[in-house]
C-alpha cells in the first residue's frame, strides 16, 4: 500500500533537510580542521643569534696602538689625593703612546703602588687582576732614546737589564736621579700638581727578597687579593683619566 501524497511530500522534505544538515555540519568540521594547529603548520622563527662581546683591549694589548698626543694631561686619584702629570711624547714617544693607551683602557684602576723606596722612588704598573697583568707581560715595547733627565717629579717605564723590555710599570723620581739616564730609563711625563701627595705615600720599601715588600711574581700571579691580604698599608691608584 503507498503512501497518501501528502505524506510523500512531507518525507521527500525531510530528506531534503536532513541532507542539508548533513553538508553544512561536514563543512563545518573542514573549516575547524583547517583553523586548527597541525603538522603542517610552520615553527616559530627562532630567535636571533646574541652578537659577540666587543674586543676588550684590557685582555688583548693589539688592541691599545694608539698614537699619543704631542702633549697631555693625565690626573691620578690616588688613595693619598689627586696627582696631574703632564705627557710630553717628544721626551719618549714610545714610552707616551703606551701610557696613553694604558690610562684609555682603564688599565690603571684600582693598582697598587707595591713598590716605594725612601728618597728614591714610587713605582706601580701591575694589574690587580692576574689574568691581565699575564697578556700585559710580554707586551714590550721598543726602548727610546733618553732625553730627559730623571729628576724630581719625572715619571718613567721601568725595564729589566734587557733591551726593548718596557711594559706597564712606571715609576715616580723622589729625587734627581740622574745615574738613571744613562741606565737607558726615559722620561716622558712629570708631575705638575700634587707632588705632596707623591711625597706621602706610603713606603712599603724594597720588595722581596731584598726588602720588606711585596714579591712582584707574587703580584702578578696573585693580584691584589695578594696585595690586600698580606700589605693592607699599600697606596692605590683608584682611577686615571686624560684632563687636558
Amino acid at each position: 500500500m503507498r503512501p497518501s501524497q501528502p505524506l510523500a511530500t512531507l518525507a521527500r522534505r525531510l530528506l531534503i533537510l536532513m541532507l542539508f544538515a548533513g553538508l553544512s555540519l561536514v563543512s563545518a568540521c573542514n573549516e575547524d580542521a583547517q583553523d586548527s594547529p597541525g603538522k603542517a603548520e610552520s615553527a616559530p622563527a627562532q630567535a636571533p643569534a646574541a652578537e659577540p662581546p666587543a674586543p676588550d683591549p684590557l685582555r688583548n694589548p693589539a688592541l691599545a696602538q694608539e698614537k699619543a698626543p704631542d702633549h697631555f694631561r693625565v690626573q691620578l686619584d690616588t688613595t693619598r689625593g689627586k696627582i696631574i702629570l703632564a705627557v710630553e711624547r717628544a721626551w719618549s714617544p714610545m714610552g707616551a703612546d703606551r701610557f696613553y693607551n694604558l690610562v684609555t683602557i682603564g688599565f690603571f684602576d684600582e693598582i697598587a703602588v707595591f713598590r716605594v723606596i725612601e728618597n728614591f722612588m714610587a713605582q706601580f704598573g701591575i694589574h690587580g687582576d692576574p689574568g691581565v697583568s699575564r697578556v700585559w707581560q710580554r707586551a714590550t715595547i721598543k726602548d727610546d732614546p733618553v732625553v730627559e733627565s730623571n729628576t724630581r717629579g719625572t715619571l718613567s717605564f721601568a725595564k729589566t737589564g734587557r733591551p726593548h723590555s718596557r711594559t706597564t710599570q712606571i715609576f715616580i723620581n723622589f729625587k734627581d736621579n740622574t745615574n738613571l739616564d744613562g741606565m737607558g730609563f726615559s722620561p716622558f711625563a712629570r708631575v705638575v700638581e700634587g707632588m705632596d701627595v707623591v711625597d706621602e705615600i706610603y713606603k712599603v720599601g724594597e720588595g722581596r727578597p731584598r726588602g720588606p715588600g711585596p714579591n712582584q711574581n707574587r703580584i702578578q700571579t696573585m693580584g691584589n687579593a695578594f696585595l690586600e691580604k698580606n700589605f693592607p698599608k699599600l697606596d692605590y691608584i683608584k682611577g686615571a683619566r686624560i684632563v687636558d
